[in-house]
């Protein structure tokens, strides 16, 4: 998968997943404020457990909608083996036994998964411990996964 490709993709996951969760954000309210959901007495709290999801799925949506404009905005960058591994850059780490994980370091969505079986690629951000890890690194450079030790084998 290239990654102009890879890009689209994840700006279309990030805008079904905000019409989804606005859809819900906006169904929680309206089970929040409902009129047959005013509290009869201080057990009845089904009013107050929906303006609580409301609130959550609000800040959620926030933070996917500032994903979202920053995928918008997020100039694809090629690897650059002076620099080593940036934000933008899609990573290929195989694992000793041949075992391979694709990754996309990228500003935002950590946790974010595209395609499926061979084609899977996991969005991770520099704020995680492997992202840390993986700032910087080169061709062949190891990382480190708790136990397991990965090596880098490309890097786009």
């Amino acid at each position: 998968m290239d990654k102009p490709h890879l890009l689209a993709l994840i700006v279309a996951t990030l805008e079904h997943d905000l019409d989804v969760l606005t859809r819900a954000a906006q169904t929680a309210y309206e089970a929040a404020t409902a009129e047959e959901n005013i509290a009869e007495n201080k057990y009845d709290t089904l009013g107050l457990e929906a303006s609580y999801l409301a609130t959550g799925q609000a800040r959620r949506s926030a933070e996917i909608r500032q994903a979202l404009v920053i995928y918008q905005q997020l100039l694809l960058r090629d690897y650059d083996p002076a620099r080593g591994v940036q934000v933008s850059n899609l990573v290929t780490l195989e694992n000793e036994d041949g075992g391979q994980r694709r990754l996309f370091l990228g500003p935002e969505a950590a946790g974010l998964k595209i395609g499926e079986g061979d084609g899977l690629v996991t969005v991770i951000t520099p704020r995680s411990p492997l992202g840390q890890q993986l700032l910087g690194k080169r061709v062949d450079d190891e990382v480190h996964l708790g136990a397991q030790v990965s090596f880098i084998v490309d890097v786009v």
